[in-house]
């Protein structure tokens, strides 16, 4: 079922949106080469700390996963897509890293993702970010009153098609809430004018997550939860929790 929220809910969504958009900037700001993902989680988890909020990550076990998930971030580096447990790896030079955070203040969530390249990156790796982002702003533009749910995932798909990237078909967006996870599913491919139509006081979390080689496939790493392409190549993931409103798309989880 699909819980339309108020305006003062939205706000409240807001207060929870600007916690993790400062999470992900102070992540971006101490990444390094030779920082450890597990230090990264550390930077998160000292905002999310700093703010009295929670984290939705932590302790997050969904049906899928062989275990609760150990950290606050998902950080996903080069051929990992999304799901991407921090640990002791130490960034290196050229590395394309995709940061995936939550945080719950007051009983409301928000969910954004980055993805950023440390040190001297490659031409191909931002071309693939650019277009991460472009399909972001191009599904965010599309979340108005009265489209539908497909019109987002046609906005997407379209963007990530058509520079040869390809798209992971069971893994998409969402609705936010007071749980991080809600329905409506947000697809990042579909038809036009299909789907659920989109009413003010809706929140979703619109989020591509391009693959590099243009292959579709992915794979699940033995922890159970990093899902990896098959064929090798980088990935990138952007993310923001955005509600629809009579006024247009009002983004929760904007980074200052």
């Amino acid at each position: 079922m699909v819980e339309l929220k108020t305006d003062t809910s939205i706000d409240a969504m807001y207060r929870a949106g600007q916690v993790v958009g400062r999470a992900l900037t102070a992540v971006r700001e101490n990444a390094g080469v030779g920082v450890s993902l597990r230090d990264l989680d550390e930077v998160a988890h000292q905002v999310l700390r700093e703010a009295g909020a929670e984290s939705p990550f932590l302790g997050y076990r969904p049906s899928f996963a062989p275990t609760p998930f150990p950290a606050v971030i998902c950080a996903s580096v080069n051929d990992a897509i999304v799901h991407g447990i921090p640990d002791d790896y130490r960034l290196r030079d050229g590395d394309l890293v995709s940061v995936d955070c939550g945080a719950e203040v007051d009983g409301w969530a928000g969910d954004s993702a980055i993805s950023f390249v440390v040190g001297k990156p490659r031409a191909a790796d931002l071309r693939l970010i650019e277009t991460a982002e472009r399909a972001l702003a191009a599904g965010i533009e599309a979340a108005v009153v009265g489209n539908r749910i497909g019109d987002i995932a046609h906005a997407i798909g379209s963007v990530c098609r058509a520079a040869g990237y390809g798209i992971m078909e069971d893994f998409g967006g969402h609705g936010v809430g007071r749980r991080m996870h809600e329905d409506p599913p947000v697809p990042n491919e579909g038809r036009p004018g299909r789907g659920l139509r989109l009413r003010h006081g809706m929140v979703l979390a619109i989020e591509p997550m391009l693959i590099g080689g243009g292959t579709d496939g992915y794979r699940t790493a033995p922890d159970g939860w990093t899902l990896r392409t098959t064929d090798g190549s980088r990935a990138a993931h952007t993310e923001h929790t955005v509600a629809v409103t009579e006024s247009g798309p009002r983004v929760l989880t904007a980074r200052h």
